[in-house]
């Protein structure tokens, strides 16, 4: 049951992305300078999340044999790494400001409390379908250390390389 909310979790995060992509919402306002590196940057989500979302259902059926435990042990302790990793930076963010480190307490919002809420559930979801995979598999630990330490450098580079490999190419101003 967890495993298809986990589903739903990351193909109703994956419509969000297409209502964007379908309503050319990038394509008018303060960011349409960037639309084009907005739309490749979404579609890019968009397959994460699909990706995310097979994680989470590979960890409930034999139905793809070819897909070995390893590899599913990898991708769904990668994504409960990369949600937990975002999820704290969030928190931590939200915590400054709250303390008024670095902004005011009038920057936290009932949709950024949301927000961080949101990504905590999929963290949290991504977890426990991660630990019980593991115990009914018997994937060795080493493939759960694998996706951990493999999702930071997947998060540097979506939130990193990604918009710097943009700018080069023009598609994002250089900032």
């Amino acid at each position: 049951m967890l495993a298809w909310a986990v589903v739903a979790w990351c193909l109703g995060f994956a419509a969000v992305n297409l209502v964007y992509e379908a309503s050319d919402r990038f394509a008018r306002g303060a960011y349409a300078q960037d639309a084009r590196a907005l739309s490749i940057i979404s579609w890019l989500v968009v397959a994460l999340k699909v990706l995310g979302a097979a994680a989470a259902l590979l960890t409930v059926t034999d139905r793809w044999p070819s897909v070995s435990t390893n590899l599913r042990a990898v991708l769904v302790w990668g994504a409960f790494a990369l949600l937990g990793v975002y999820s704290v930076g969030n928190v931590v963010i939200a915590a400054g400001l709250a303390l008024g480190l670095g902004g005011s307490r009038e920057e936290i919002t009932a949709k950024g409390i949301g927000y961080v809420v949101f990504f905590l559930a999929g963290a949290a979801g991504y977890g426990a379908l991660a630990l019980s995979f593991s115990r009914r598999s018997g994937a060795p630990r080493r493939y759960a250390l694998l996706g951990i330490a493999g999702a930071p450098l997947l998060l540097a580079v979506i939130l990193g390389a990604l918009p710097a490999l943009l700018s080069a190419l023009g598609l994002l101003p250089k900032s």
